[in-house]
């Protein structure tokens, strides 16, 4: 997932997709304990997905609050 599909996404999408990257991370380090993993570059690559999101996520709440308000009469 790069920064363009992120941008894309509804703020709904993004924390579902958040929760699925870190439900996969969970997933990833207790196959890690129980068994091996062919690929380790999915720890790197979940980790920076949600990072991504996390950061879009953050800058939206930022941009939404910096806004100025529209007065009422």
């Amino acid at each position: 997932m790069n920064a363009k599909e992120v941008h894309k996404l509804s703020d709904e999408e993004i924390e579902v997709e958040t929760l699925r990257l870190r439900r996969k991370r969970f997933d990833l380090r207790t196959q890690a304990v129980t068994e091996k993993i062919e690929d380790t570059s999915q720890f790197f690559k979940a980790r920076r997905d949600i990072a991504r999101l996390l950061t879009e996520s953050h800058m939206r709440r930022r941009r939404s609050s910096t806004q100025p308000q529209a007065k009422e009469s």
